[in-house]
């Protein structure tokens, strides 16, 4: 996969609308993680340095399409502005003759923000008119909002189709770590995935399967695969409903000779609660007044080994429930082993992001990924129609 990069584009004396994702938490009017700011700082102070200048198109949270001042940028454009170290304006509006007037008279190395383009329902339905509109406003686009690719809206995938159309430095980034795990990654590949369901995770395992030597299966998940061997599970979180599914993905690893690692001991609880007792376990049955809620020693042993060895890691969901102190040692043994791995590693999904950040090990991975939904759907082999548009 070869993107057309910023680099690649001529931006002096140009407008450049850029795409990024600000969706950051705000509380009482303050931005509390200004990461995914921060992570797209080196695209636009390239983009000015080259001589051009900036409107900036972000969402942020869910204001359905409609024109609510709740859900105003205000808050992250005085973060962002902070952070640049320069005057950013905010655009009253989204579309029309205020902000038309604002981007006309627009200079070399200014910078303006439009307001939420979630203010309109034509973002999320990918209106081809409220592309237009918006990618009339530039001369060249750049998305460099990764957590945002995989859905195809006016901001991210309709605008490519009326202007040249780049990928910033952090779409770029992402790309070359992860597209490598799917096409040609270097082995011995161990895919650690953890997380709370199958359903959200099985497409990911089925991907994997075709280029991994070791899978490792911990969280919420792992039960209805040991429930499906025959082992007793207790209490702990089962689907079902997955488990010809489950049985259908044994049966394929061991086809293709993939080793599948599944919990051989247990940190369990009477209940799922922040007070809960933690009870250790020492086999891979739990009896029935117990329920799973996190890997055991010699679980985290098995991995380490499995690490030791490989050269390419993803990793994607906790091994169990790390929000509870008592059931975080599981996730943060995998996290600091592969912390120490020689391997390329690659962390994607929320949760595993949180925790990494949580045991302050991101700075020890070769690449955390910016994106939950994206950094999955693009492990699960899936054309993200933003990335698609930056194609050469």
């Amino acid at each position: 996969m070869v993107l057309n990069t910023v680099k690649d584009a001529s931006l002096n004396g140009k407008k450049v609308l850029i795409r990024v994702d600000f969706n950051c938490p705000v509380k009482e009017g303050k931005v509390t993680d200004p990461t995914r700011i921060l992570a797209a700082l080196p695209t636009i102070k390239y983009i000015l340095d080259e001589g051009a200048s900036l409107i900036i198109m972000t969402h942020f949270g869910r204001p359905k399409g409609q024109k609510n001042m709740d859900y105003s940028l205000l808050p992250v454009k005085e973060k962002f502005e902070e952070l640049l170290g320069k005057k950013v304006t905010l655009a009253p509006d989204v579309i029309g003759d205020e902000v038309a007037s604002l981007v006309k008279d627009i200079k070399p190395g200014d910078v303006l923000m439009l307001e939420n383009v979630r203010f309109y329902p034509g973002e999320e339905k990918n209106d081809p008119e409220f592309a237009k509109t918006l990618a009339s406003y530039g001369d060249v686009y750049v998305n460099d909002a990764f957590g945002t690719a995989h859905r195809a809206h006016a901001s991210t995938e309709g605008v490519s189709h009326y202007l040249p159309s780049y990928a910033g430095f952090l779409i770029e980034k992402e790309v070359k770590y992860m597209a490598p795990l799917l096409e040609n990654p270097e082995k011995p590949f161990v895919a650690i995935i953890g997380g709370s369901k199958v359903s959200s995770k099985i497409t990911v395992l089925e991907s994997l399967v075709k280029t991994c030597n070791t899978i490792v299966i911990g969280g919420g998940m792992a039960y209805t695969f040991l429930a499906v061997l025959g082992h007793k599970i207790g209490k702990s979180l089962v689907e079902p409903d997955y488990f010809d599914t489950a049985k259908n993905f044994l049966k394929a690893a061991e086809e293709k000779g993939v080793k599948v690692i599944l919990p051989v001991d247990h940190v369990c609880a009477s209940e799922f609660s922040e007070s809960a007792e933690a009870v250790a376990v020492d086999s891979v049955d739990i009896s029935d007044d117990l329920m799973g809620m996190d890997i055991g020693a010699k679980t985290v042993e098995l991995i380490k080994a499995e690490l030791k060895s490989a050269k390419s890691v993803v990793w994607n969901g906790p091994m169990g429930v790390f929000e509870f102190a008592q059931f975080a040692k599981g996730t943060e043994e995998v996290a600091k082993a592969l912390a120490e791995s020689d391997a390329t590693s690659v962390v994607g999904g929320g949760d595993s992001v949180a925790a990494i950040n949580k045991f302050g090990l991101a700075s020890k991975i070769s690449h955390v990924s910016t994106g939950g939904g994206a950094s999955l759907e693009f492990l699960e082999g899936k054309t993200l129609p933003g990335i698609k548009a930056l194609e050469k």
